[in-house]
C-alpha cells in the first residue's frame, strides 16, 4: 500500500502527517484493472488475479474523501467562506478545465482530428463538464466543498451520539440499501425507498464525516484488522461470486456505496492512523509524495494511454505482475511532470 492519497494533495490540503499520503497507487490499481479483467476470460489464473488487485484497490476514493474529513472539519481549522471559494474551490476548479482541455486536445492529436469544428466540439465538452473519465473525483470534490461549511456546523455542535446517529443513518440509507437495492425482497420495494438513492457525490459527505470521526474516535488496531478483513471478503467474494454467475464482470460489489468497500476503507484507515511517527527519510519522501499527487493524479492518464497504445498493458506478462507494473510506471511519468512543471510559478500553484 504504497501511497494512495491523491486526496492528500498537498497544494490543497496543509497536512504534515505523513499517513494520509501512502493510499495513492490504489488509485491506479484502480484506474487500471476493469481495462485488463475485460482481456482475461472469467475464471482464468489472470482474471482472479485482476479481479484480486481491483478489490484491494476499492478503498480508494472513500479513503480520499475520509483524509478530507480530517482535514477540513476539525472545528479548530479555521475556513471562511471566502477562503474556501478563492482557495480551494477556485484552484479545483482551474486545474480541472485545464487537465480537462489538455485530454480533448491529446485524442484530437492522436487521431489527428485539428478542424475547426473538432476543437470547438472539444471546448464545448469541456464547459460542458464531458471530461475524462478519471476527473470525475473533482466533479465530486468541488460539491463537497460547497456543502463543507454545513458539515463543519456538525462536529463543531455535535456531541458523539449525534456523530453516530448521522453516521449510522448515512450507513443504512448510503452504504447497506444501495448494496442490497438490486436483491430479492428489495427489488420489491418501490415509492419512498427509491427517493432514498444516494448517488456517490452525497455518499461521499458521510465518508468526510467517517473520517473525521474515526480520526477524533479511533478504532482499535484489531477492530481496524477485522474490518478490513471483513470489507475485502466481501468485496472479493462478492465480485466473484456475482461474475461467475453472470459470466461477466459484476462490479456490484465494487461501488464505493457498498458495505464490502465502507469497512475496507475504515479498516485501512484506521490502521494506518495508528502507525505513529515514521524515520526523517521516509518523512522526507512522503512530503514529496504529498506535494507531486495532485499533479500525478491530474497527468496519469495520459502516460496510461501512451503505455497502452505502445502495447504495454497490465496483462503482460499476466495481470498480477502487469498491473502494479503499469501503475509504478504512470506515478513514475506524474512524477517527472510534477519535477519540470513545478518549476513555474504559476502552474504549480494553479495548475498541479
Amino acid at each position: 500500500m504504497v501511497c494512495c492519497v491523491f486526496q492528500s494533495f498537498s497544494a490543497l490540503y496543509p497536512c504534515s502527517e505523513w499517513y494520509w499520503l501512502p493510499w495513492a497507487f490504489f488509485f491506479f490499481f484502480k484506474q487500471k484493472t476493469a481495462y485488463e479483467i475485460s482481456a482475461c476470460l472469467v475464471g482464468s489464473a489472470g482474471w482472479y488475479s485482476a479481479v484480486a488487485w481491483g478489490s484491494v484497490s476499492r478503498a480508494s476514493v472513500p479513503l480520499f474523501l475520509m483524509c478530507t474529513g480530517v482535514l477540513f472539519l476539525a472545528p479548530e481549522k479555521e475556513l471562511s467562506g471566502k477562503k474556501l471559494w478563492l482557495r480551494y474551490i477556485l484552484r479545483i476548479g482551474v486545474a480541472m478545465f485545464f487537465w480537462a482541455l489538455v485530454y480533448k486536445f491529446y485524442h484530437l492529436a492522436v487521431s489527428w482530428n485539428f478542424t475547426a469544428e473538432s476543437i470547438t466540439g472539444a471546448v464545448k465538452e469541456v464547459l460542458f463538464f464531458q471530461h475524462e473519465d478519471h476527473l470525475y473525483y473533482l466533479h465530486m470534490v468541488l460539491l463537497i466543498y460547497a456543502f463543507l461549511p454545513l458539515l463543519r456546523l456538525l462536529t463543531r455542535h455535535g456531541d458523539k451520539r449525534l456523530l453516530q446517529y448521522a453516521l449510522g443513518l448515512w450507513f443504512v440509507l448510503g452504504i447497506v440499501y444501495p448494496t442490497v437495492q438490486s436483491y430479492w425482497p428489495f427489488t420489491l420495494l418501490a415509492g419512498v425507498p427509491l427517493q432514498w438513492m444516494l448517488n456517490m457525490s452525497y455518499a461521499a459527505m458521510g465518508y468526510c464525516l467517517l473520517g473525521y470521526y474515526l480520526k477524533k474516535y479511533p478504532l482499535r488496531r484489531r477492530w481496524g484488522a477485522l474490518s478490513l478483513g471483513l470489507g475485502l471478503a466481501c468485496v472479493f467474494g462478492g465480485t466473484v461470486l456475482s461474475s461467475l454467475r453472470d459470466g461477466a464482470l459484476n462490479t456490484k460489489f465494487w461501488e464505493g456505496m457498498s458495505v464490502g468497500v465502507c469497512l475496507m476503507a475504515a479498516g485501512i484507515f484506521s490502521l494506518l492512523a495508528s502507525v505513529q511517527g515514521t524515520g526523517p527519510r521516509l518523512g522526507a519522501a512522503a512530503r514529496f509524495l504529498s506535494k507531486a499527487s495532485f499533479c500525478v493524479y491530474l497527468s496519469h492518464m495520459l502516460f496510461l494511454h501512451v503505455l497502452r497504445a505502445l502495447g504495454l498493458d497490465g496483462n503482460w506478462p499476466l495481470p498480477v505482475v502487469g498491473v502494479p507494473l503499469l501503475a509504478l510506471l504512470t506515478v513514475l511519468g506524474g512524477l517527472v511532470v510534477y519535477v519540470a512543471a513545478s518549476r513555474v510559478p504559476v502552474v504549480k500553484r494553479w495548475l498541479i
